[in-house]
């Protein structure tokens, strides 16, 4: 038998360790509130099995970040049947909202009819007049970087399916773009895993053409995150838009004329929303080797999560990843 102190036998007892104090202190969980508006990720692109897959584990990171989180996906060019397309996925969420509610103020009736305060304390309903007041959800875009077409697109759906939900900002620029397309590319062998490790890696990339779809405004955006990758690689980067013809290849030659000659394409982009054979189109025409796009990188979990609680008013933690 043990004391309180600790076992008869003298061995040491292991005693929780006492919470850190101070700025060092791990910031506690921010929990998604009772009520809080649902979260539908729209999702660019002709719809997949690999896409959904894809939005699901990006989502499946944000609900970590933000336990409670109500999180769904809707897609662009979905078909309302395996996949939802952004209005049906915004109905259905203002739908399962209302009956949320209504449960609430069931319980909260049958609460006060068995006249115990207890149960009616613990039950938190919402007064009938104001039971569907607030943001009914918030709309956060699967693009890295903007893309007037597709944000269009997205906005009419939204607007189209009169649910009151709010739209986001796309994901970008922020420096977990510039960390995720680092780690793509050196998963290709095209870059050190950090500079802090002095090997070299033989393959590795003396210029990056950073490349993103949505025209200038993308390519400007695109640049800042490619300021962050060049300082972490510390070769030139320049940003192209895939979907300008010609503009891969030209800021290839750009780069070469300034010296680089062992060239990679970086997609600042997620996958979705790259049209197919187009960054492999654009990678043989300037004769350089392309790393992945960011895929389900888990940072852009939590910059969905994130990008979604500052725009519906909950409070992050010191640090969190909102630009």
């Amino acid at each position: 038998m043990s004391s309180p102190t600790g076992p008869d036998n003298g061995l040491p007892v292991r005693m929780p360790r006492p919470r850190q104090p101070g700025r060092h202190r791990r910031p506690e969980p921010v929990v998604a509130p009772e009520g809080a508006p649902a979260l539908v990720l729209a999702v660019p692109g002709a719809p997949s099995g690999a896409t959904r897959s894809l939005a699901e584990e990006t989502l499946s990171i944000a609900r970590s970040e933000l336990p409670g989180l109500d999180a769904r996906v809707g897609f662009t060019e979905g078909d309302d049947g395996e996949f939802p397309t952004i209005r049906s996925a915004l109905g259905q969420a203002v739908e399962d909202r209302a009956t949320r509610r209504r449960y609430a103020r069931e319980a909260a009736a049958m609460a006060e009819e068995a006249g115990s305060p207890e149960q009616e304390a613990a039950v938190a309903a919402p007064p009938a007049d104001t039971a569907d007041d607030g943001l009914p959800a918030v709309v956060v875009p699967l693009l890295a970087g903007p893309d007037a077409a597709q944000l269009r697109h997205i906005r009419q759906e939204v607007l189209n399916s009169g649910s009151g939900a709010e739209l986001t900002d796309v994901l970008g620029p922020h420096p977990l773009l510039a960390e995720g397309v680092h780690v793509r590319l050196s998963e290709a062998g095209l870059a050190r895993a950090d500079r802090a490790r002095l090997f070299t890696v033989a393959t590795a990339a003396d210029g990056i053409v950073l490349a993103t779809i949505g025209g200038e405004e993308a390519v400007q955006a695109a640049g800042i995150t490619g300021m962050l990758l060049a300082a972490r690689l510390a070769v030139p980067v320049l940003a192209a838009a895939l979907d300008d013809e010609g503009a891969v290849q030209q800021i290839a030659e750009q780069l070469r004329n300034s010296g680089s000659q062992q060239l990679a394409i970086a997609p600042c982009l997620i996958g979705p929303e790259i049209a197919e054979g187009l960054l492999e189109a654009a990678a043989e025409e300037a004769g350089c080797s392309t790393a992945e796009p960011l895929g389900a990188y888990p940072a852009l979990g939590k910059l969905v999560a994130s990008t979604y609680a500052a725009k519906a008013g909950i409070a992050q933690p010191q640090g969190a990843t909102a630009r």
